[in-house]
């Protein structure tokens, strides 16, 4: 949104009708000005119009849609689930209800957050204390439904968020059942980034004269304006050296990467913990609490660089976040632009890097058609290349490792496994070859003492005597048992002949 068009409408939310409690606890946050979206969509779902939001991540829908809610449910609703917010991720579900929260901070209404990943009991104890506003995902509303605690029949204030993603992610079948749960006649609000032909056909059989509100710039194009987008061909052994690289650059503040895989993502959050830099990840092999804990962290400043899976893409809604790095190409546009989102919020500027792999360039042409980028080949870059440090404003001579980094003790476990391998093929005593040298010598033991020899002595340094006596063994080379009818000695003697060379004669005596 341009400056002079900010200053020519209406911008506060004290102009759109809307408690006074509400202001107060929005002003408590700075938050003041009212976007686009908020300002079309705050003054029709106040009265209880159906709307369908349709805005760009990152451009306040919460707000559009949290306002009408909390204000249109009165100062003290009864006790009882009376608005319901579904959200397709549990990084989504967290950050909605912090927003639901805080509108409601001035009043007696009550917010639950159902979602998995987290304990039963808890959210069974406040949806059982009366809360009136549940932010959920589908599958735990409707394990929790199906389990009669929780009641939907009350809920007359019903919102899709990110109705999109929700397609994506196959929610489709129980978005319905949920609906089924609801009263007929109620207030349903749908918003999301993009609307494609299905969401369009849910809305008209879930809705009631529905709205479809597009908020846009007249100079926006399908990306935001105040985003840099960088398109790189870049070889994988050189990307993290790259990435460390960017996170050198002047002016850069919080920053997310997104890998396609949860094992890439681990890799990369180590790999950058190695070289200095202050990271946490989100990714699926993480716990719940865990995710929270380095969702939390980055938001609070304290970690700021975040690697995470498109699971956490449409929950990381942080105002300063500088740049957003793909260090694998995302696999559609959509998905693009909402990774890219996750920058350039609330008005300000950011900067989108992509890596694509030579493999992958098919995905960029058809992201390229489909944002009319109109760049059809991503630039080759490496970490040295001078191109890199201009573009991002890296200072000259900066390395991929924080100058107060710790040297890596890693390498230290090569040597180790170098030794192992000689071990093994030297056929020397260390580690598990010990413990097989010990047992051919424990079968050998007697024969040693028979013989004389003292190759075997020095280990296990039992009498002769001992060995010679009645009773002391069954493979001392006097018992019956060697059914071959030749004495041990001689058999074992045969055997250690005959690994030393197939030609070896055999022996037919002791």
């Amino acid at each position: 949104m341009s400056p002079d068009r900010h200053l020519n409408i209406v911008t506060t939310f004290a102009d759109l009708g809307i408690d006074q409690d509400i202001i107060d606890a929005l002003a408590s946050k700075g938050i003041v000005d009212a976007f686009p979206i908020q300002e079309q969509t705050i003054p029709l779902g106040l009265p209880g119009q159906d709307i369908i939001g349709q805005a760009k991540t990152g451009t306040g829908k919460t707000f559009g849609f949290g306002i009408p809610v909390v204000q249109r449910l009165g100062l003290n609703p009864e006790h009882g689930v009376k608005a319901l917010i579904v959200v397709p991720t549990r990084e989504l579900a967290v950050q909605v209800y912090e927003d639901i929260d805080l509108l409601t901070s001035n009043r007696s209404t009550s917010v639950v957050a159902i979602y998995g990943g987290k304990a039963y009991e808890g959210q069974i104890d406040q949806l059982k204390a009366g809360a009136q506003i549940v932010v959920g995902t589908p599958g735990r509303l409707i394990d929790l439904a199906g389990q009669r605690l929780l009641d939907l029949s009350n809920a007359t204030e019903v919102v899709l968020d990110e109705a999109d993603k929700m397609l994506d992610l196959g929610f489709l079948a129980d978005i319905e059942k949920i609906f089924q749960k609801v009263p007929a006649v109620r207030h349903t609000q749908l918003f999301s980034a993009t609307m494609p032909g299905p969401i369009v056909a849910l809305a008209r059989r879930f809705m009631s004269n529905p709205i479809h509100i597009r908020a846009t710039d007249p100079d926006e194009g399908l990306t935001q304006a105040n985003i840099k987008h960088l398109v790189y061909r870049a070889h994988s052994m050189d990307k993290d050296e790259i990435i460390a690289r960017i996170l050198q650059a002047e002016g850069r503040g919080k920053t997310v990467i997104f890998t396609r895989t949860k094992r890439a993502a681990q890799r990369l959050v180590d790999e950058l913990g190695d070289r200095g830099f202050n990271v946490g990840g989100v990714h699926g092999d993480m716990g719940q609490d865990q995710r929270e804990r380095s969702m939390a962290a980055f938001k609070a400043g304290k970690r700021d660089v975040l690697v995470a899976t498109d699971v956490a893409a449409r929950g990381i809604d942080v105002d300063d976040v500088t740049h957003v790095i793909n260090h694998t190409i995302p696999d559609e546009d959509k998905t693009y632009l909402h990774r890219a989102g996750r920058t350039g919020r609330a008005g300000k500027t950011g900067i989108a890097v992509t890596f694509v792999d030579w493999e992958d360039l098919h995905k960029w042409a058809l992201i390229n058609r489909a944002l009319e980028f109109g760049q059809p080949e991503p630039v080759e870059i490496y970490s040295s290349s001078p191109q890199l440090f201009e573009d991002l404003d890296i200072p000259a001579g900066t390395k991929g490792r924080l100058v107060t980094a710790p040297k890596a003790e890693k390498p230290a476990r090569a040597p180790r496994a170098e030794r192992a391998a000689d071990v093994a093929a030297e056929g020397t005593a260390e580690g598990g070859t010990r413990r097989r040298r010990r047992r051919r010598g424990s079968e050998a033991v007697g024969s040693t003492f028979v013989e004389g020899s003292a190759s075997d002595s020095t280990e296990y340094p039992a009498p002769a005597a001992d060995r010679s006596a009645e009773g002391a063994g069954t493979h001392d080379g006097a018992g019956k048992e060697h059914h071959d009818g030749k004495p041990a000695p001689a058999r074992r003697r045969r055997r250690r002949r005959g690994a030393g060379g197939a030609g070896a004669a055999p022996v037919t005596g002791a």
